[in-house]
């Protein structure tokens, strides 16, 4: 698995399938000079998730953790 589909898999491990819905397949996740960034339907602008998939994968874990606007 490349880093994309790890931390997409991690989303819907974190979300869950029928917590996700439509959120999840419209999310754009993408890497520029900043790092790992979530761009998902109904939010402005995209969450930084880190540098690293790893940190990316951490950081959904968290917000997932305290279901803000994740679950």
């Amino acid at each position: 698995m490349d880093d994309r589909q790890l931390i997409k898999a991690t989303l819907y491990e974190t979300v869950g399938e029928e917590g996700c819905g439509i959120t999840c397949d419209d999310a754009d996740l993408f890497q520029d000079e900043d790092g790992w960034k979530l761009m998902m339907c109904g939010f402005m602008e995209p969450w930084k998730l880190g540098k690293t998939a790893d940190e990316a994968r951490t950081t959904l874990k968290e917000l997932g953790a305290m279901h803000f606007g994740l679950s």
